[in-house]
């Protein structure tokens, strides 16, 4: 599996759901990625930790240059801040990244899916 579909981005909301999802994709040895409903919105999620796994640096600076390219600059914010220009935390084992909807979260995690589903892409 190399990319996901917006349509088959798991979403979830509560803590049986998530570690049902974290559950079946250490099982299956691929990294999680999922969508969680929020208070505020929704956090898309990913997480390579229990593979004992990490994105090298180049693969996420290109995932976090590629987020910041699909969203608007919020104005009155820091443009030096990482967090507020991709929206969140991408890091090198795991990452949320939050969106004002389920679709637009869905379509954010297939969106990035390619980088953290590449197995060329971990360490």
């Amino acid at each position: 599996m190399d990319h996901l579909a917006p349509s088959n981005v798991p979403v979830y909301a509560t803590a049986e759901e998530h570690r049902a999802i974290w559950e079946r994709c250490a099982d299956r040895g691929h990294p999680v990625l999922a969508v969680r409903g929020a208070t505020r919105g929704y956090i898309v999620k990913y997480d390579l930790q229990h593979l004992d796994r990490e994105l090298a640096p180049e693969a996420v600076q290109a995932l976090r240059d590629r987020v910041r390219s699909r969203r608007p600059y919020p104005t009155g914010t820091d443009p030096i801040s990482e967090s507020e220009g991709i929206g969140g935390e991408a890091g090198a084992v795991s990452g949320e990244l939050h969106t004002g909807t389920e679709q637009a979260g869905r379509d954010l995690a297939s969106h990035i899916s390619e980088f953290v589903l590449d197995r060329t892409n971990w360490r």
